[in-house]
């Protein structure tokens, strides 16, 4: 009988949190470096660099990937001989470990999770509890996989259940441009078929962990027909031409996993579940031997990948720009920022909007007419960081707000991730404002432009609370213009034509 003890449990659980907070998997390097080889368009190009040099900041730094540092998904396989020695239940120790993992003095990683998801929505302040997953199986071990998921490609999430003659692969294709960019590609898909409707949506989650082959199965050749359906999807999904961050290229996903269960003869469920660039879980087994052992990866496994601010980049200054000004930028331009930038995102944007409908007076050191607002909730810093990893969130969260802000607030223009919604571009266009857009999963690297950052408002929200940023050199490009011209429309409907696999519908 083998038996596992508690601390052994827990510290593993803790390890392998900060383990995959700043480690890509060897994996998804790889794959990634050569889809950065292959690609021919300039901005995704520019995008798959950051995150790649921002990976091995990273972890040399020890700082997390993405600002997000994501809710913990774990998936448990017990053996039914194990004995325990634990005053804790499994899911106990678990979040104990979530505990201590997220709270490292030396790598702080954001805390997500919040209480109450229909009401007050307070912030756990712990990032528990986790979501697991337990299964009971022959066996005297317990075989662990942890993943940490973030919203941006977690709110992406897809399912249906189809006719039995209904085709996964058309599902997939006409879905996926809806999802937008919010999930920061090039990542994975995970598809989960069959079960029931839970089922298919855990097989799709599961999916995930595992290692990124497609090269390896395209060489090899199909084998049965899940291969068969792997190969056409990861052809016809980048067919799409999406590309690195929703800009349009020739690499969206690296890889299509599918997962299978049988199904009543009545129903077809299907689930796809994307992961974003920021791809973070690991597997390990206790065996009673002591905590998990996890093996880095080396430095010769990041690319021979660097990044530097393209010289054509034009430099503004924040605390002078004006509206004349920014009529002159056009989508796809890159800038780089200077001066003092706003943040906030879903909660301070609620607050503001209340505020000004109810013509109440909002907090008396900001005033943001003609100012740039930074969709972010950063990481707490640590050692000498003015502000930890602060990467954009998905901007379309703020889309209904873009009016408000635009409008009534006096914003000049927004920054953030991905692509917005006809309700802001509407909006943009009206007021002549701008929106600009940071890389997703480059986290650590945009945040080293970053040199002080001091919180103006509603400090109770913690990481959602109001801060003023003075950036040097922050690197954004401009995704929609004064003219409300998207480049997350132009971009993929360009590289869809190049491809040449899919026809272009022009309106």
């Amino acid at each position: 009988m083998t038996q596992i003890r508690q601390d052994d449990f827990i510290q593993s659980v803790a390890d392998a949190i900060q383990f995959i907070s700043y480690y890509h998997p060897v994996d998804f390097l790889k794959a990634l470096g050569e889809a950065w080889e292959k690609e021919q368009s300039p901005a995704a190009k520019d995008a798959m660099a950051q995150i790649l040099v921002n990976s091995r900041m990273c972890a040399e730094g020890r700082r997390p990937v993405c600002q997000d540092t994501g809710m913990v998904v774990v998936f448990l396989k017990i053996g039914m001989d194990v004995t325990w020695d634990s005053s804790m239940s499994v899911n106990e120790m678990v979040n104990e470990g979530v505990r201590h993992g997220y709270a490292h003095p030396d790598n702080v990683l954001r805390f997500s999770m919040v209480n109450d998801p229909l009401g007050a929505r307070k912030n756990t302040g712990d990032n528990t509890p986790a979501i697991v997953h337990t299964e009971l199986v022959r066996g005297d071990k317990v075989e662990i996989k942890i993943a940490a998921k973030g919203g941006g490609s977690e709110n992406k999430s897809r399912f249906k259940v189809l006719n039995p003659s209904g085709s996964l692969v058309d599902w997939v294709i006409e879905e996926l441009p809806k999802m937008g960019a919010g999930w920061c590609p090039p990542g994975m898909l995970g598809i989960g078929v069959g079960g029931s409707a839970e089922k298919a949506m855990l097989l799709a989650k599961e999916a995930l962990m595992e290692p990124i082959d497609i090269h390896e199965l395209v060489a090899r050749g199909p084998q049965n027909r899940k291969d068969e359906l792997r190969l056409e999807l990861f052809e016809k999904v980048n067919a799409l031409g999406i590309g690195a961050q929703g800009l349009g290229g020739l690499t969206t996903v690296l890889d299509v996993k599918i997962s299978d269960f049988p199904t009543h003869a009545a129903s077809l469920p299907v689930a796809m579940i994307p992961n974003c660039a920021a791809t973070r879980h690991v597997e390990f087994t206790l065996d009673g031997s002591g905590p998990a052992q996890l093996t880095p990866p080396l430095a010769s496994d990041w690319p021979a990948v660097t990044w530097e601010a393209s010289p054509e980049a034009r430099r503004v200054n924040l605390d002078q720009v004006t509206r004349e000004e920014i009529a002159s930028w056009k989508p796809g331009e890159l800038i780089l920022l200077n001066g003092k930038l706003l943040t906030g995102r879903d909660a301070a944007h609620k607050r503001i909007a209340d505020l000004i409908e109810k013509g109440e007076a909002l907090p008396n050191n900001v005033d943001f007419t003609n100012r740039f607002i930074y969709y972010v909730g950063p990481v707490d810093p640590v050692r000498d960081e003015v502000v930890g990893p602060a990467g954009p969130t998905t901007a379309t969260r703020m889309d209904k707000f873009s009016e408000t802000m635009l409008g009534q607030a006096g914003l000049l223009g927004m920054v953030g991730k991905a692509e917005r919604g006809p309700t802001a571009l509407e909006a943009i266009k009206k007021h002549k404002a701008v929106y600009l857009m940071a890389v997703g999963g480059a986290a650590y690297l945009v945040s080293k432009a970053i040199r002080s950052s001091k919180v103006l408002a509603f400090e109770d929200l913690g990481m959602e609370a109001i801060r003023e940023f003075e950036v040097v050199d922050f690197p954004v490009t401009v995704a929609v213009d004064s003219q409300g011209i998207s480049v997350h429309q132009t971009g993929p409907a360009e590289w869809r034509g190049k491809i040449g696999k899919i026809p272009v519908v022009t309106e």
